[in-house]
């Protein structure tokens, strides 16, 4: 398996300031992104990513929203993804997508391989954009409408999160979780808690496919999607679950094998949000700036919620979103500086 010295090479999380220019290039990313989830921070508005496969320019989905993809681009969208950065264009209504004058902006930037190739390791061919090395890849389908259709992820090992979207019409975006199981729902989109369905078609992925039921959320005859699947890999990301123990003063440890760049974490037994923190808005500890993959609400910066440290993160709230006594979580986390690797670079806490 390769090593990844450098998670920055394959994952970073890149902050910038509007300008109110029409059109704008900004670079110093760090990496070629194949994936881009980006958020205005001041303001209460969407979230929106784009992706390679589906095609960058004005083509918008909002991991907050159960709409279908926008490709008007009334407030604003990104024109493509470069060798360092990323273009935008303003558009109308303020511009809050993308460019909107003074105000901050969030962006999570993953890298894949480009705009995919047909896959027919599965009952329904996809066109899949793949990096086996950082366990990361973008997966484009038609839906056939039958249980039980397998769709080839191009990772070479099992996926331990998949999240996947309609594109052509408004539905949630459904997330699978390895600490869930394939028998279990979970929906990036709302606070719901798990519940036991067969969207995923109560079969686990495989290292080659994952399969789906016959709902309209992942297999609707006919109507497009995309997913995004991440695979584990020591020293850069880790997809696990925890217990809250209710305490601000000595909460829950949870162990990574890395200092995370990146942290997002959701209850499962209880309506909560999908609270996402990252090391660039807050460049030390305590981790205190947050927004929820589910709302489009402005960050929050009024609460201290963990520290991240060399070898995990651990809980200094014992609210409900992150640590409730006895509560069930999941979370997903990429790497600042790994405990394993040559980079020479020492993994300490902040």
């Amino acid at each position: 398996m390769a090593q990844i010295n450098k998670p920055d090479d394959y994952f970073t999380t890149f902050l910038w300031t509007g300008d109110g220019a029409s059109t704008r290039s900004i670079t110093g990313v760090g990496l070629q992104a194949d994936m881009m989830w980006s958020k205005i921070r001041n303001v209460g508005h969407q979230h929106n990513l784009v992706d390679t496969v589906r095609g960058v320019n004005q083509r918008l989905l909002s991991p907050n929203d159960s709409g279908a993809e926008d490709t008007t681009g009334t407030q604003g969208y990104f024109n493509s993804l470069d060798s360092d950065g990323f273009s935008l264009t303003y558009g109308g209504a303020g511009g809050y997508n993308t460019n909107r004058s003074g105000e901050p902006y969030v962006g999570w930037f993953w890298k894949a391989n480009g705009s995919g190739s047909s896959n027919t390791d599965g009952s329904i061919t996809s066109t899949v954009s793949a990096n086996t090395t950082s366990g990361f890849s973008i997966v484009s389908y038609t839906g056939n409408g039958t249980a039980g259709a397998t769709i080839g992820h191009g990772l070479g090992s099992k996926p331990r999160f998949i999240v996947a979207k309609m594109r052509d019409s408004a539905n949630n975006w459904l997330v699978q979780h390895g600490s869930l199981g394939a028998t279990k729902r979970i929906l990036l989109d709302t606070t719901l808690a798990e519940s036991t369905q067969p969207f995923w078609g109560d079969t686990e992925p495989t290292s080659d496919v994952f399969s789906v039921g016959s709902v309209d959320l992942v297999n609707q005859n006919g109507n497009t999607y995309i997913a995004y699947c991440f695979a584990e890999k020591k020293g850069f990301s880790k997809f696990g679950s925890y217990t809250g123990n209710g305490s601000s003063t000595d909460g829950t440890f949870v162990y990574t094998g890395f200092k995370p760049a990146f942290v997002m974490v959701k209850r499962t037994d209880a309506a909560e949000g999908w609270g996402m923190f990252d090391d660039k808005r807050d460049t030390y500890n305590p981790v205190m700036k947050r927004v929820e993959a589910n709302d489009s609400a402005a960050e929050r910066t009024d609460l201290i919620w963990y520290d991240f440290l060399s070898n995990g993160f651990k809980a200094r709230q014992s609210y409900d979103l992150i640590n409730a006594s006895g509560g069930s979580y999941i979370y997903m986390a990429f790497a600042e500086n790994p405990l394993v690797g040559t980079n020479n670079i020492p993994a300490t806490a902040r």
